[in-house]
């Protein structure tokens, strides 16, 4: 298994800095994972996001200015907000329909149909937001086949966006990391999480904490289950350093405990 692992990761270091990501038609064929492991993580990811109910498949966090769809909360902004964080639900839209997926009319509008917190939960039960729970629910294979596609494309373009002397120690730290199962879901769980780390808006006074900036803050430590730990470890820390920067209206401290036991789970064996 740990070739097989390792391998996968070497096809996404030689890939060119161009497409992030692959055709979408073989994600389980690419992921270097068995079904029963993408399972396991797709479990382990709606876990962390809403406890693994169906009622969390539809959310919308206090003081956020949108809902976070899907087992791996997927943000959708409403109309004529332009948020910082990276919008992955049209993202999931686009992947579910070339995957053949018909995904139900509701989820197809090009903004989020509920403007404010209170609307949203106002339709809580309704006919359309019911049915799209019901539809997530009945596609997490896809979901978690979505989120581990976009977790293939975060190191070539990690590695164009780091500075050409940090490039190598990146590389070879997210190598350390893929060895193990764990290991695998930390790296696609966190792209998921917290973003790869490249985008220049997902920055508090211009430090970011994605995947580039969890991977270049490791600590030297052999490959296997001590990188899976010290990628928790470092994760930890560069969640604390956004902590530390984030605008104080925005009250993110509230969140330190849950990202912290979400970055423990990657250490644990899957």
């Amino acid at each position: 298994m740990q070739v097989r692992l390792v391998a996968a990761v070497a096809l996404l270091a030689v890939a060119s800095c161009g497409p992030a990501a692959p055709p979408a038609s073989t994600p389980a064929a690419d992921s270097g994972l068995t079904a029963a492991q993408r399972a396991a993580i797709g479990r382990k990811i709606w876990q962390n996001e809403s406890g693994g109910s169906v009622n969390g498949l539809t959310h919308w966090n206090d003081g956020e200015e949108f809902p976070s769809l899907g087992i791996g909360h997927f943000i959708w902004y409403p109309a004529g907000f332009n948020g910082r964080f990276n919008e992955t639900w049209p993202q999931f839209i686009a992947y579910a329909r070339q995957q053949g997926a018909s995904p139900p009319a509701v989820a197809l509008a090009k903004d989020c149909p509920w403007n404010r917190k209170a609307e949203f939960q106002a339709a809580f039960n309704g006919a359309p937001m019911t049915g799209l729970r019901k539809w997530l629910a009945s596609t997490v294979t896809l979901q978690t086949d979505f989120i581990i596609h976009r977790s293939r494309g975060a190191l070539p373009k990690i590695l164009a966006a780091a500075p050409a002397d940090q490039r190598a120690r990146i590389q070879a730290n997210y190598q350390k990391v893929a060895t193990t199962p764990n290991g695998q879901y930390a790296l696609i769980d966190y792209v998921n999480f917290k973003g790869d780390g490249t985008q220049v808006s997902e920055r508090y006074k211009g430090q970011g904490w994605g995947l580039l900036q969890v991977l270049a803050n490791m600590n030297e430590v052999p490959a296997g289950q001590p990188a899976a730990r010290e990628f928790a470890a470092s994760a930890k820390r560069m969640l604390d350093r956004r902590l530390a920067n984030s605008p104080p209206a925005r009250g993110e401290s509230r969140w330190r405990a849950g990202w912290h036991n979400r970055c423990d789970t990657y250490a644990r064996p899957l």
